[in-house]
């Protein structure tokens, strides 16, 4: 919030280790679209040069919309954990 955002982020993690986070900019951007998990599955993506994530796991602040959940779901994200308790959101459905 401090920077000017709604207070989600997101980060990708994958068994070797950090791959990228993201953000809520979705009052920066004027953008709907850029919800926290998105940002960092959009970022994980350019960060690996590939569309797929298989293997990946995406932990985030809140429960994923239905559409951050279809989006990891096309990207093959393999488990989502949301909150502060990590609640294990199984894996991602389109």
């Amino acid at each position: 919030m401090s920077w000017g955002d709604q207070p989600y982020g997101a980060v990708l993690v994958t068994a070797s280790g950090f791959v990228a986070e993201g953000p809520s900019r979705v009052v920066k951007n004027a953008d709907p679209d850029a919800h926290a998990e998105r940002e960092a599955i959009r970022e994980a993506q350019r960060r690996l040069g590939r569309k797929e994530l298989a293997g990946s796991v995406l932990y985030s602040t809140s429960r994923p919309c239905r559409l951050c959940e279809a989006a990891a779901a096309e990207a093959m994200v393999s488990r989502m954990y949301f909150g502060p308790q990590l609640v294990d959101a199984g894996a991602p459905r389109p």
